[in-house]
């Protein structure tokens, strides 16, 4: 079985008194390593499915299992990091990227040492003593990366992380983003609506539509990290992603180009 194996798996609210689907029938299977983008527009169900593997909000049809376990509740192997950055306002970037450490019994001394090390990764080794005001978007959401990978998780669950940045910031934290995924061999569900942005890092594209939220297609990207946004493979694997959202079909489709 896949490390994370998702069969069947849907999930329905009660809404002004009628049963709303927001999410229905997906099978997925997911390898430890891998990069995987759940892309869709708004309310596809990227963010329920996403909730739903991490345990925040668990699917109610069909079944979830991570390492053969099935997911009752969020796990303190895995971490999510969301657009809003979620940092401390009084605590130092150093403090802030401490915070998960805090939990473990771990000496100060350790602490320090880990999150020193994970602030070099995200390129902030001369801002631990600053506070998250006095940073940029950008560099705050690299503190709150620093931060999920200091407690060392298993999976790193991404909820439109880059949305609020400007574009050039977002094409650096992707890049970071990719480093990070190379050098910490971490499995990584990164929900986007941006289909660039989609091409650019994953290893596969679980496309989703809307009205119930549902898997549309799996499509494997044939192109090594880093990738040339510009050259004719991009550009192939971007309109495959294009053609893929406007087909009319019931079926789930698997895409190898």
């Amino acid at each position: 079985m896949s490390y994370i194996h998702i069969e069947n798996a849907g999930k329905t609210f009660l809404q002004n008194g009628e049963e709303f689907t927001a999410l229905a029938d997906v099978n997925l299977d997911i390898e430890k390593g891998e990069f995987i983008c759940l892309l869709g527009p708004s309310g596809c169900g990227k963010s329920t499915l996403l909730n739903g593997i991490a345990g925040f909000d668990l699917v109610n049809k069909g079944s979830i299992t991570i390492d053969g376990e099935e997911v009752k509740g969020p796990s303190t192997n895995n971490v999510t990091i969301f657009q809003n950055y979620g940092l401390l306002p009084w605590r130092t970037v150093l403090k802030n990227v401490e915070l998960g450490l805090e939990s473990q019994n771990m000496d100060k001394k350790k602490r320090k040492e880990i999150a020193r090390k994970y602030l070099q990764v995200v390129k902030l080794e001369n801002f631990e003593n600053s506070f998250p005001h006095q940073l940029s978007g950008g560099m705050q959401q690299r503190v709150a990366i620093a931060r999920a990978l200091a407690v060392n998780p298993e999976i790193l669950f991404m909820d439109e992380p880059f949305g609020a940045l400007d574009a050039i910031t977002r094409m650096k934290l992707q890049d970071d983003i990719l480093d990070i995924c190379k050098n910490e061999k971490k499995t990584i569900i990164f929900v986007t609506h941006d289909i660039e942005e989609a091409v650019y890092l994953a290893d596969r594209i679980v496309v989703m539509t809307p009205n119930p939220g549902k898997v549309k297609g799996v499509l494997t990207v044939p192109l090594h990290h880093f990738r040339d946004r510009t050259s004719g493979d991009f550009l192939l694997v971007r309109d495959k992603i294009f053609e893929l959202l406007n087909m009319k079909t019931e079926e789930t489709i698997e895409y190898q180009i």
